[in-house]
């Protein structure tokens, strides 16, 4: 069991929400407006409205805000963060969705990995599932790719993702962050030029 804290009150907020609940996990939800986290926390059942800017109460915290938005999140925590998992679930996709708005050779996890206090580990995780598929696909082991460059960060992110039910895939230090990234972007340039829904998800077939 995990001590979770999700920053964000959007679909994936909410669905890693319910399922970090069913599988036996402490869960605080955090948004900018009070009533409306209240509001989010009460539906899910078992979740604890937090207080944007206070110290989450999770071990783990989920950044589950936009991109654009995430490093500046980051930096208003501050120390608050220090001794904190970090997943960042963001995509810095462009526009059009054709590519990332990261600076040449890196990441948005390494953007906000400069804007975490010392101390505080960050770990790409669950940017190339979409929220319907994982709200969809109980009792169905999809694969969740990390990156990250602290083992022990990535061994207790690989162990909250079982706990949800999902299959935890390490693909290395924090860099390999921008190939999960751009493997969001062929998802959907999947969904524009060919599959056309989202009703889909990448994964590893291991064969024997």
């Amino acid at each position: 069991m995990s001590s979770i804290s999700i920053i964000g009150l959007g679909n994936m907020a909410r669905t890693l929400a319910r399922r970090a609940l069913a599988g036996g996990n402490v869960v605080e939800i955090i948004g900018r407006d009070p009533a409306k986290t209240k509001e989010v926390a009460a539906a899910l059942g078992g979740a604890t409205p937090g207080t944007a800017g206070a110290a989450p109460a999770g071990d783990i915290v989920i950044l589950a805000v936009p991109y654009a938005s995430a490093a500046a999140v980051v930096s208003e925590y501050g120390d608050a963060l220090h001794g904190k998992v970090i997943i960042d679930i963001t995509n810095p996709a462009n526009a059009d969705f054709t590519g990332l708005v990261t600076p040449d050779g890196s990441s948005g996890a390494q953007e906000i990995a400069k804007a975490a206090p010392a101390g505080a580990y960050v770990v790409k995780a669950f940017n190339t599932l979409f929220s319907n598929v994982l709200t969809a696909a109980e009792g169905r082991v999809l694969d969740v790719f990390i990156a990250g460059d602290d083992e022990q960060a990535k061994a207790r992110v690989s162990a909250f993702i079982e706990s949800l039910g999902l299959r935890p895939l390490d693909t290395g230090p924090l860099p390999m962050a921008r190939t999960l990234e751009n493997a969001a972007v062929l998802e959907m340039g999947l969904v524009a030029h060919s599959v056309k829904h989202t009703n889909f998800s990448l994964g590893v077939n291991i064969l024997s």
